[in-house]
């Protein structure tokens, strides 16, 4: 509670002699609303994320493997461990099934081990791609995206997978409930719930393949209409008025 108030007070201060305040989901800025932080509603704004760039993601087909890809910084609250623990247990039912993660080891206090993670490569319940970079060959390997973070801003990892034409399974949080629409693109599940998480995984490895193709079809279509970086630049700039 101390640090909540310590934080507040010091989000109050820092913005206070600001014009405008751009947030980019509308949980956070409700949030910020709410705790008297920003006084006037009318220098609050709201755009979708930083964009994706879809020249850079180019949609790609489907492959029929059934390859599940999660990119993120290494730390809990990603829901790198409900990840793992899902695929643990999809893989009973499902051993054709192969889950891919990326993403750095990270210091923070919150960070996976190393000899967490060795573990879990050794188990074989996960393959790990170290810190890749560029990333788009891994997206058009995988048949679907998964993030199971607990908050984002707008998680650009998702965009890029949704340009690129894959189906998402991301949480019912900020920021990333605002990149999946249920059943139309993807599936939205409870953050830190594994269990919910490998059921999702299940259901998009028993849907038929048109279903699955409609899905990262229309993700690609949000991704063009909401997402695209040069709508979201656009945005900004009416907001700073240049």
């Amino acid at each position: 509670r101390f640090v909540h108030q310590a934080l507040t007070a010091l989000y109050r201060r820092a913005l206070e002699p600001a014009q405008g305040v751009i947030f980019q989901n509308p949980d956070d800025r409700a949030l910020f609303l709410e705790r008297g932080i920003l006084g006037d509603p009318d220098r609050v704004h709201w755009v979708n994320g930083s964009g994706v760039d879809l020249e850079a993601f180019p949609p790609k087909p489907l492959p029929d493997e059934p390859i599940f890809l999660m990119v993120a910084r290494l730390v809990a609250d990603k829901g790198v461990r409900e990840f793992v623990a899902a695929a643990r247990e999809v893989r009973k039912t499902h051993p054709q099934a192969r889950f891919r993660l990326a993403g750095g080891l990270d210091p923070n206090p919150a960070g996976i081990t190393s000899k967490e993670l060795e573990a879990w490569v050794d188990e074989g319940v996960i393959e790990y791609l170290g810190p890749v970079h560029p990333i788009q060959p891994d997206l058009e390997r995988c048949r679907y995206y998964v993030l199971p973070s607990y908050r984002e801003g707008t998680p650009r990892s998702v965009l890029e997978a949704m340009a690129t034409g894959r189906p998402v399974i991301t949480t019912d949080a900020p920021g990333c409930r605002e990149t999946v629409q249920q059943g139309i693109n993807g599936l939205l599940v409870p953050p830190r719930d594994a269990r919910a998480l490998a059921k999702a995984m299940t259901e998009l490895l028993s849907s038929p393949a048109a279903e699955v193709q409609a899905m990262a079809d229309q993700g690609l279509r949000l991704a063009r209409e909401r997402f695209s970086v040069e709508r979201v630049n656009n945005d900004i700039f009416a907001i700073l008025k240049l």
